[in-house]
């Protein structure tokens, strides 16, 4: 592994650590290592937040961990993944000319012989599609943003807009993997893992990573736990499901019959076990298990309180919106991961389901829009006043983007839209990022890049970097080679950044 992160000179373990690893992969390793894990973990659980963010005992936490390369502009990312490919067109990059030349085939010149489905590709004529919604520019900047997101053009001010994203991926599964894990075929680790990985943990009660998915969203495309999950890396960097109700963690709570002191001690007992079982075998998956045992005690206690909306303020649900009173939904979720952040969660991720809108898109994305547009814009103005936008990093976007031209039958007032990879469009705010600003242009259809291309390694390499962390340092060896979030690709994105 490509050594990350510098020692403390503090650690009395430095000098046995010839990598120049951090604490935590040495206990990992060492034989010791589960005794000292089991020791400190055990202990009371300490999660309430002190004003302005995780807390005194959450940054004592940080700075025993690991460290950035560099100073970073975020210390945490909460990532709103629209899954299903939302329409540029209707939303961040207007397109007068297929308003213009509805109905009218698209030319041959613009797609250049590019590739196409098979939903569309079997299609005699590719009819283009004028959007039935209407722009105009807001805040000072004078971003133009769609009618369809009212809550979203009062921070405008806030937002860099991405005109220029770009993927290889043309079908929901390999696109959507991509943007998880930086590599089209599943079993690479997460982004969000590999933020866990490299930086650890700001409340040692809390799972560095979390992911959330809406309830109230259309099942269209399919989400797998993969896209959340560690890889090859140790698996207490995996992403942790939180639901709805009362449990949010499956299996979190005590049976009946076992108390908290009876499981105390059971993870006690198991780090014993674990312990002989390093020093016969020096695998640190071992202590990877442990770790996560010991985590699953502490948040025994912490998440509740942290999934706890009870004590927030008729201020703030009014802010989100009613929705957010009902768990799940992605309201609620953007509520809960605001509670999550301010925590000292270092990755959060969104997951709402259902803008692939090959047909019926009008009525579609506006039913997608009014889900999803004031809690959006509601997790940024109440990161703002909290004082944690800053240090937040906020990303919003899906897989890829629609085609110019309609699939299937074109009406005057419906239409629908194909995968597009070629260029499309998201948004980011804090964190570092130029705010008020649009980057990077399509050509007159919408169809290529016109300037300032972004690909999804460039935006993982650019994320990375607003963290801190160099994409090329941040690896893992696996099966002899050493691994990246972003492969063998990508480049800091310098326009993206204030």
């Amino acid at each position: 592994m490509t050594p990350m992160h510098d020692v403390p000179t503090a650690d009395p373990f430095a000098a046995l650590d010839p990598l120049g690893r951090a604490r935590r992969a040495f206990l990992g390793r060492a034989s010791l290592g589960l005794g000292a894990l089991a020791l400190q973990g055990l202990g009371g659980c300490s999660a309430a937040p002190a004003a302005g963010g995780a807390g005194a005992a959450a940054d004592a936490f940080v700075d025993a961990g690991p460290r950035p390369h560099f100073a970073p502009r975020a210390r945490r990312v909460v990532y709103l993944f629209q899954a299903g490919g939302p329409s540029p067109f209707e939303l961040f990059d207007e397109k007068p000319i297929l308003r213009a030349r509805h109905g009218q085939p698209l030319p041959d010149s613009v797609r250049g012989g590019q590739r196409l489905t098979g939903m569309s590709g079997n299609q005699a004529v590719l009819p283009m599609a004028g959007s039935f919604a209407r722009f105009a520019p807001h805040g000072q900047s004078g971003l133009p943003l769609s009618e369809l997101l009212p809550h979203t053009a009062k921070i405008a001010d806030q937002l860099c807009v991405v005109r220029s994203l770009h993927t290889e991926a043309i079908n929901h599964d390999p696109a959507i993997t991509f943007f998880c894990t930086g590599h089209q075929l599943s079993g690479r680790p997460a982004m969000g893992a590999w933020a866990a990985y490299g930086l650890g943990s700001m409340n040692r009660d809390l799972p560095a990573f979390v992911v959330l998915i809406s309830k109230d969203a259309a099942r269209d495309q399919p989400l797998y736990a993969r896209l959340w999950g560690t890889g090859f890396l140790p698996g207490e960097h995996q992403g942790v499901q939180f639901r709805p109700g009362a449990s949010p963690v499956l299996f979190l709570d005590n049976p009946a019959g076992v108390d908290r002191e009876l499981r105390r001690a059971q993870v006690a007992a198991l780090a014993a076990l674990h312990r002989e079982q390093q020093q016969a075998h020096g695998d640190p998956a071992i202590a990877a298990r442990q770790a996560q045992a010991e985590l699953a005690f502490r948040m025994q206690a912490s998440v509740p309180e942290a999934a706890d909306v009870s004590t927030e303020s008729d201020a703030t649900f009014a802010l989100y919106g009613e929705r957010a009173r009902d768990p799940g939904t992605f309201a609620a979720n953007c509520l809960l991961a605001r509670r999550l952040l301010e925590r000292g969660v270092r990755f959060v991720q969104l997951f709402h389901q259902g803008w692939d809108q090959h047909g019926n898109l009008p009525g579609d994305l506006r039913r997608q829009c009014a889900q999803t547009d004031q809690a959006a814009a509601a997790l940024v103005l109440d990161l703002q006043r909290r004082g944690l936008l800053d240090d937040t990093l906020v990303v919003w976007g899906g897989e890829f983007g629609r085609t110019a031209y309609c699939q299937g039958a074109l009406t005057a007032d419906n239409y629908g839209r194909d995968h597009h990879p070629r260029c499309f469009s998201m948004w980011l705010a804090g964190g570092g990022v130029r705010a008020g600003h649009v980057h990077g242009a399509t050509d007159d259809f919408g169809y290529n890049v016109a300037a300032d291309p972004v690909h999804v390694h460039d935006l993982h390499a650019t994320m990375l970097w607003l963290l801190g962390v160099d994409h090329e340092t941040l690896t893992w060896r696996f099966q002899g080679r050493d691994y990246r979030l972003t492969d063998v690709a990508g480049k800091v994105v310098r326009g993206l950044i204030a």
